[in-house]
């Protein structure tokens, strides 16, 4: 096991990680775990930066996975360690996880993440630059991703969006919390009140830019009343999808 392929960082949970609850929020715990991948990566040397100045690549994220124990608390103090637990050639994974002050986890969470060519767009081998090839980190967390429905019907439209500048990223498309924040806007502030989120899973199957209008459904398993599928669509296409469980 390569102990330098494990970052870690101490975090204060600040005013901008929060929602209603006073705790970290679901959107902003991703957020939360994308910043300390990115820092991992940096340490590494093999960072979005890095890869599009002298490679003319960029990173993609196109699955998160998070299993929730407890979302900690404004001001809250905890250490985030993050490390990549495989090299697949064409795709990595990625672990992450936030304990507490005494060490107890808080959050475990495994990212899916490819690299394309800033120019042609299309998949390049993790294997022809530089990053781990070996020797990685045992996974903490590493249950398969699922499959989600896709059959929406009109009756299951949740709301419109438009996305807006403030959508967008570095990248001009819409930010992957964004459609998180989406997601969670299926639920009323009482409902997430009172529904604590233990799971989220998400997949990222599109781009979306400003100007398009993004159709937000939503779904609850009928096997069970406390998974809830969201699927995204930019017209026909499906840009986003997840799967959030309650308690």
């Amino acid at each position: 096991m390569n102990n330098n392929l494990i970052f870690e960082s101490q975090r204060e949970i600040s005013s901008a990680f929060i929602d209603s609850s006073v705790r970290m929020g679901v959107a902003q715990s991703v957020l939360l775990v994308q910043d300390n991948l990115t820092e991992c990566f940096n340490a590494m040397g093999c960072d979005g930066v890095i890869y599009r100045e002298k490679f003319n690549d960029f990173w993609v994220f196109t699955k998160t996975k998070v299993h929730f124990e407890r979302r900690p608390d404004w001001r809250e103090i905890v250490t985030a360690r993050t490390f990549p637990i495989d090299n697949l050639g064409m795709r990595t994974h990625i672990n992450t996880e936030i304990t507490d002050k005494e060490g107890k986890c808080l959050l475990l969470a495994n990212q899916e993440a490819c690299v394309l060519s800033l120019e042609t767009h299309r998949p390049v081998k993790i294997t022809t630059l530089p990053y781990p090839k070996e020797d990685f980190p045992e996974p903490l967390f590493y249950e398969p991703f699922e499959r989600f429905p896709s059959d929406f019907s009109d009756e299951e439209l949740a709301f419109e969006q438009v996305i807006r500048s403030c959508h967008i990223d570095m990248s001009h498309h819409m930010n992957n919390i964004e459609y998180i924040k989406f997601a969670l806007c299926v639920f009323s502030d009482d409902f997430l009140q009172t529904h604590e989120v233990t799971d989220l899973e998400v997949h990222y199957t599109g781009e979306s830019k400003e100007g398009q209008t993004l159709r937000v459904y939503r779904r609850v398993d009928p096997t069970n009343n406390k998974k809830n599928f969201v699927h995204i669509k930019e017209g026909d296409r499906c840009v986003f999808e997840c799967c959030i469980k309650f308690a």
